[in-house]
């Protein structure tokens, strides 16, 4: 899910009490022409409008209903919708809920369909496997992907000393930081004037930090470790998919988490709830409170549009075998088990997986079509707008990118570590913490 802090379902997901999936159907009866679509992404909603149109046009008689719901709430009315009969026809899903609906016969497997139509799964650059349950069946089209970059705001970059080509290239290990260390620490500034790297700077009254929030309590780390901690090797999970435990005791990720408190103890990166929810990446760029700070790929035209501030875009840093590593997410698209309509459902999330619609709703910027033809098409569109999205299309071209694993449980997972991880960056706990927070997600991972 792309949202720098996942929202906390907890019981809410819980659809040991859901009713037959077949009990009722979302379109109104069996000559239903409304498809009901549903995604917590105002940008998406209102881009896939555009292809609702064109099928709408395509398909006389047939409407296309889009619904978007804030993401605190999707999962909780997607849930109700089940158990009441009245879900949507199709809908976005995150990998997080995957598991809890597919085991729950709440979605609908779409092979029968796929070899019907000899629809290519081939065409999407990254999500396939992502959606493959654990009966080897596809339940869902990928419906986007994302990533993470470094943005930084460029006056305050030439003015420390820095070119374009510098954080370009920016290096990393968890032992002293690397380049990017030394970069963060020239950034930041008192209320003196004194840099993070100067005699007498004062970390109890810093005016712009060099770096963003790093100390996420998201326990994927989606834009703000992952792409540091991956350059080691390390990895989520033990397997790519489906994993029995998540690797938060190995070394290498300890190691890269005291690094990143490190940043919060000298003074140049924010502590962990400092700036409440509702400042976003965009207000601290733009207001100077921080200087860089890494972001999802999702929130490239934002930053890029903020007025009368120049923001560059950079790649994440290379690691310590010099290349970089970078989590790729991926959202699907799904059926309802229980729709009434589900070739007219098919045949509407089949098209949304078609070049012809992603070239089309993608030109905003604020997500990026699975088709590569597609992310071309959006990359040229926001060019023209004054976006550079090359630092994304290289991940796709120089294969940098990794995917986030596919695991079960994830709704009792995130309440159970994230709050482990706040506790830790507020210094309320050690290293230590790491030993049970994997043994917990051992435990929570055999109950899928």
């Amino acid at each position: 899910m792309r949202v720098r802090k996942v929202v906390a379902l907890g019981a809410t997901l819980t659809l040991a009490a859901v009713v037959s999936a077949c009990s009722s159907g979302s379109g109104g009866g069996s000559g239903s022409k409304t498809l009901n679509w549903w995604t917590w992404d105002d940008k998406q909603a209102a881009a896939y409008q555009v292809c609702a149109t064109d099928f709408e046009k395509a398909n006389p008689g047939v409407t296309v209903k889009i619904s978007q719901y804030n993401v605190t709430d999707y999962f909780t009315k997607l849930t109700a919708g089940f158990v009441g009969g009245n879900a949507p026809d199709a809908f976005q899903n995150s990998v997080q809920f995957f598991q809890a609906y597919a085991s729950q016969h709440q979605l609908m497997p779409l092979d029968s369909y796929i070899s019907k139509d000899a629809f290519d799964l081939s065409r999407f650059s990254v999500g396939v496997d992502a959606w493959k349950f654990t009966d080897s069946k596809q339940y869902a089209l990928p419906l986007d992907w994302a990533a993470t970059g470094i943005y930084y705001n460029a006056d305050m970059l030439t003015k420390a000393g820095y070119s374009a080509d510098d954080v370009d290239n920016l290096t990393w290990n968890p032992d002293d930081g690397g380049t990017f260390g030394k970069v963060v620490a020239h950034l930041t500034l008192d209320d003196k004037g004194r840099r993070g790297d100067q005699p007498g700077f004062d970390k109890g009254h810093v005016k712009t930090y060099g770096l963003g929030e790093m100390a996420a309590k998201d326990f994927i780390g989606q834009t703000t470790w992952s792409s540091f901690v991956s350059t080691t090797g390390w990895r989520l999970g033990d397997k790519p998919n489906w994993p029995t435990v998540f690797n938060y005791a190995d070394p290498r990720f300890v190691k890269t988490m005291d690094w990143v408190k490190s940043l919060e103890d000298k003074g140049y990166a924010p502590k962990i709830g400092q700036f409440t929810s509702s400042v976003s990446d965009v207000d601290l760029l733009s207001s100077g409170k921080v200087a860089l700070e890494t972001g999802g790929s999702w929130e490239a035209s934002t930053f890029a549009k903020i007025p009368n501030l120049k923001v560059g875009i950079a790649p994440t840093v290379k690691g310590p075998n010099g290349t970089r590593s970078v989590l790729s997410n991926s959202n699907g698209n799904n059926i309802w088990a229980g729709t009434k309509n589900p070739d007219l459902a098919w045949k509407w999330v089949s098209y949304m997986g078609s070049e012809a619609c992603q070239s089309k709703a993608s030109t905003t910027g604020t997500f990026f079509p699975s088709i590569p033809a597609s992310m071309d098409a959006s990359a040229q569109a926001l060019k023209a707008q004054g976006v550079d999205l090359s630092v994304f299309t290289d991940m796709l071209k120089d294969k940098v990118l990794y995917p986030s694993p596919v695991y079960g449980n994830g709704a009792a997972i995130q309440d159970a570590i994230e709050p482990q991880f706040e506790a830790y960056f507020a210094g309320q706990k050690n290293d230590s913490v790491f030993t049970g927070m994997q043994s917990t997600t051992k435990s929570l991972l055999a109950k899928n």
